[in-house]
Parts: C-alpha cells; sequence; structure tokens
C-alpha cells in the first residue's frame, strides 16, 4: 500500500474504535513528536489493526489484556476500553477479561486495571451486569470440581498433572491453580472460552516472562476453536503494545506449540 493508503486505513480502524482518536493524538503529540501520530495511525491501525486475520472485537480483548498485564499504559488502557465498548464488548466482558489478567499478572494489575475500567464505565453511564454466580462457591469440592472442568475443557488431562508437578514442592500451589484459578475465575460463565484464552496469550505475550504458560494457552486455544492464524495475530499485535522483542518471542513460542500440537 502507499503511505497514503496506510494512513486511510488506520483512520478508519482508529475511528471505529473513537472518533476523537487522531485529533487527541494530534493535541497532544504536535508540539513535541508529530511523526509518532503518523506511526500510531499508519503502523499501529493501517498495517496491523487493519489486518483481516482477527476480528477488531478480538484484536481489544487481546489488547485491554495486554495493557492491563503490563500495568503501566492507564491512559491507553481506557482508550481501549472504551474502543472496546464501541466495537461490542459489554462492560461484563471487560471485567471478566480483567479478572483473567488478575490470574496471569497479580492482584495489584488487575485492581489498578479495574479502577480504569471504572473511571471510563462512569464516564459513559454504564454498569457491567455480573453473571449468574456459580453454585456453592464457598465450598472447596465444588470449587475444585469446576477448575477441573474448566481445565479439562482447554487443555485435556492437564489437571492431574499441574497436581502432579508440584505435588513434592508446593502442593498447596497445586490448589490454588485448580481452586482459585480455574474454579473461581476461569470457570466464570461472563465471557467466551475463545476469548479468555486470547485474553491469556495476549497477558503472557506481553509480560514477556510466561514462556511456558504461553504454550500451554497457545495449545488450549487451538482446543476452544481458534485457529493458528488467530493466535498469531495476537502475537503480531503485540509489536505495538509490548515491543517487537516480546511479539517475536511469542511467535517462537506459538511456533513450538503448534509444531507440540502436530499443528505444524
Amino acid at each position: 500500500m502507499t503511505e497514503d493508503m496506510r494512513m486511510q486505513s488506520g483512520r478508519e480502524q482508529l475511528t471505529r474504535l473513537n472518533p476523537r482518536a487522531e485529533a487527541d493524538l494530534h493535541e497532544a503529540l504536535d508540539a513535541i513528536a508529530p511523526d509518532l501520530v503518523g506511526f500510531v495511525v499508519a503502523y499501529g491501525y493501517g498495517d496491523i489493526y487493519a489486518r483481516p486475520g482477527l476480528a477488531i472485537a478480538d484484536r481489544q480483548v487481546a489488547t485491554i489484556a495486554a495493557l492491563a498485564a503490563l500495568g503501566n499504559a492507564e491512559p491507553q488502557l481506557r482508550f481501549h476500553i472504551g474502543g472496546g465498548l464501541n466495537v461490542g464488548l459489554s462492560p461484563q466482558e471487560v471485567v471478566e477479561i480483567l479478572y483473567v489478567v488478575t490470574v496471569f499478572a497479580g492482584f495489584p494489575a488487575g485492581l489498578n486495571a479495574l479502577t480504569a475500567a471504572r473511571r471510563v464505565f462512569t464516564e459513559r453511564g454504564v454498569l457491567p451486569e455480573a453473571p449468574p454466580a456459580p453454585p456453592a462457591q464457598a465450598e472447596t469440592g465444588h470449587r475444585r470440581a469446576r477448575g477441573l472442568a474448566a481445565l479439562e475443557a482447554t487443555s485435556k488431562g492437564a489437571g492431574q498433572t499441574v497436581l502432579d508437578s508440584l505435588a513434592d514442592l508446593a502442593p498447596d500451589m497445586a490448589a490454588f491453580i485448580l481452586d482459585f484459578s480455574y474454579g473461581d475465575v476461569i470457570s466464570r460463565p461472563g465471557l467466551s472460552a475463545r476469548r479468555k484464552e486470547l485474553a491469556k496469550l495476549a497477558a503472557c505475550i506481553a509480560r514477556g516472562t510466561m514462556r511456558p504458560q504461553l504454550k500451554v494457552h497457545a495449545k488450549a486455544g487451538l482446543n476452544v476453536g481458534l485457529t493458528q492464524g488467530e493466535l498469531a495475530e495476537v502475537a503480531i499485535q503485540m509489536a505495538g503494545y509490548a515491543g517487537f522483542p516480546a511479539a517475536i518471542n511469542g511467535l517462537m513460542a506459538l511456533r513450538e506449540a503448534f509444531d507440540e500440537a502436530g499443528k505444524v
């Protein structure tokens, strides 16, 4: 594409998220770094967001998860939460993405991201609708059953592997993974399984410190219906949010995961 075509494509994508976005970029950057506006529009949105391999709402799931997991980009997180609402994500889906991020990036990251979400929701005059609560949430046995079921649905046969891998060192950590991460959070009904895996993958790539978990969730993504191309698109998109090294490392881990899953 010509430069004009790249800019036009980028403007179209950016306008879908927020019609005022380019004007706001010019207001913030023209005095000190005017070329960055062109980089954001032409590369970030013309080259990346306009790619056909991942739906724009799914791109927003990945972007919200990545920015929340990074924990250092609140203005951009608020922008993309608003953009997600503009392209069809519900307030509850946004909240559920941030619950998933809490598992992968910790409670401070999750709490700070939810504060940013509250600000966006307040400005919009919207509130999330809580999904139905799972039965008997306080009972450990029910939590474990939900956790094992959620893990089985995405990572076939992995429940016992998790328990066995930590039995000699930290058996309680295995219990936390099954009971809290999967039983309390991942099993929640407010976000589709494929979007949960998109959020997990984006968080893993953005943080850059979770290669084993990234591979696990690449395979889980395939198990819940994501394609190899969609997963690769998440990694490519991370170049704009977490940098090229994180994106390249993510793609290399995906290649290994696909090979192990027999998809290459």
